[in-house]
């Protein structure tokens, strides 16, 4: 079957920013960004320390944000220093925290996490600065190559070049960009951010803290840097100004794939052409549809996500086992799919349908470990259990699609869930009786929710008939279309001469 080319998709507003990256047609992952919400990873700051916790072996460190930054003691380069060796950050690794830091001291330090919830950003002291082909670490002695570089003859001659061309006291990483990338190419990219760290080391010296030493770059011009590779065959812009950003970026420092870049001159929003409005809004959805007609259901809290599969729809041909089979594997494409698309990071609980014999879940297992090689982040998963169970843990940098592009819902207070209309019902029950001794009047208006409405004079007449009866009352059940589904008020008024009989009910809609 003829692979359809991958593609790189901008949508840009004066507001926001969307990219989605499609692979073999597909909406392979989206990114979203507000314009005064910018992304905070990256950036590096002079930051004061303003508590230090001994039994949390941590810091808060002011980096002139709303909440203080975390820094926990395993991301701290000896701070008194401006570079250290491997073995000194490792014999740093088992000093207490407050044998590193005092409170009041000022210290360089760079956005790994972004503020998640109503947790502050997670920072660290071993700062790394990407290039295209490049990430500069200039507080550790190393030099690594991307694992996405499967050519071991590839890895051996970037290797050989970074060895070479590394200073003493910094380290580099070749990223996946360097695959095939000259020596020349690479001692430019290196270069420029030796260039770049030695401003960054002249602000922290000049700048009282807290203070922004270096700013990462915004979406467009970061999703490029890190998205396009060889195989990516288009860059579609809709924005005439983001276009224009864009191609000089990509001029500068992507020369060779600045033929790619093209102009969206489409009748139809960008986002509708490619199919990725659609897509955006399942990534949204708990539930998401396997082909054979079994389906996952998605819960994202802020400690973990949880990813169940069922067989739903699907009753399989032959027996029990290879119907179960064929579902998890197709829950596994999906999965790793969703984790792509949704930006799902943290720990992660994927509950397989459970398998009776142990070489169908290493099958499992299997296909689950080779599909998330496409995935950039990086992964750790365990074996599965004899529950069907998979632990797994994926990187997280940076807010999941659904915090960024939701709100708990006011209703239910982010539950996912409301009170039935029965159980609202029979909580009006509860609480006329227990009122009942200060209602000295006749009449009591009972005001709700329509569906509620519904629910007293249809499945819960002979309830609310019942309590007439025995509070000896006449009962007006009003319907309030703008009331939220768990809301009801009930009031006693005069009823003189009576407009019916004690025990009787009445409905009255609003107009």
């Amino acid at each position: 079957m003829r692979r359809m080319p991958n593609e790189l998709v901008y949508n840009c507003t004066p507001h926001e920013v969307r990219v989605a990256l499609l692979e073999d047609g597909e909406v392979a992952e989206i990114y979203v960004e507000r314009r005064r919400e910018a992304s905070l990873v990256g950036n590096i700051y002079k930051g004061r320390v303003i508590r230090v916790l001994p039994g949390m072996q941590a810091a808060f460190v002011d980096i002139g944000l709303e909440r203080a930054a975390f820094l926990y003691v395993a991301d701290v380069a000896d701070a008194r220093k401006a570079t250290e060796t491997v073995s000194e950050a490792r014999a740093a690794g088992h000093r207490p925290i407050q044998a590193l830091l005092d409170e009041g001291q000022a210290i360089m330090v760079q956005v790994a996490k972004e503020p998640i919830g109503t947790k502050g950003a997670r920072v660290t002291s071993h700062v790394s600065i990407a290039g295209r082909h490049l990430v500069y670490m200039p507080t550790v002695d190393h030099v690594g190559i991307s694992r996405r570089i499967a050519d071991e003859e590839e890895r051996r001659r970037l290797r050989e070049i970074l060895e070479a061309l590394v200073p003493q006291g910094g380290g580099f990483v070749a990223r996946t960009a360097a695959e095939g990338r000259t020596r020349e190419e690479l001692a430019a990219d290196l270069e420029f951010l030796q260039q770049l760290w030695n401003d960054i080391l002249t602000r922290m010296e000049a700048m009282p803290a807290p203070a922004t030493l270096y700013e990462d770059l915004d979406l467009v011009l970061r999703s490029a840097r890190d998205l396009v590779t060889p195989d990516l065959a288009r860059i579609v812009v809709d924005d005439p100004q983001e276009f224009q950003r864009l191609d000089r970026f990509m001029r500068r420092f992507m020369p060779r794939f600045m033929d790619r870049v093209a102009r969206y001159e489409g009748e139809d929003p960008v986002f509708d052409a490619y199919g990725v409005e659609i897509e955006l809004n399942r990534a949204l959805g708990r539930k998401v549809w396997l082909p054979s007609g079994g389906y996952l259901i998605i819960d994202q809290t802020e400690a973990l996500t949880a990813i169940d599969v069922n067989t739903g729809r699907y009753v399989g041909k032959r027996n029990l086992e290879d119907t179960i089979v064929r579902t998890n594997l197709e829950a596994v494409v999906e999965v790793v799919h969703q984790l792509r698309l949704r930006n799902i990071g943290g720990i992660i609980i994927i509950d397989f349908i459970d398998m009776e014999r142990e070489h169908n879940r290493d099958r499992v297992y299997s296909a689950l470990a080779d599909a998330l090689q496409k995935d950039r982040s990086k992964t750790n998963i365990t074996k599965i259990s004899d529950l069907g169970l998979v632990e797994m843990t994926r990187k997280r940098v940076r807010e999941s699609l659904q915090r960024t592009t939701t709100e708990p819902c006011f209703y239910c207070d982010g539950a996912g869930v409301l009170k039935s209309r029965t159980t609202v019902a029979y909580e009006i029950y509860r609480a006329m009786v227990r009122e009942a001794e200060y209602m000295h009047q006749c009449m009591v208006h009972i005001a709700v929710h329509p569906r509620v409405a519904q629910t007293l004079l249809d499945s819960e007449a002979s309830m609310v008939e019942e309590l007439a009866g025995r509070l000896d009352k006449r009962f007006v059940i009003e319907a309030r279309g703008d009331f939220h589904l768990e809301q009801y008020e009930f009031r006693v008024v005069d009823d003189e001469p009576p407009l019916f009989a004690a025990g009787e009910v009445a409905v009255r809609l609003e107009k």
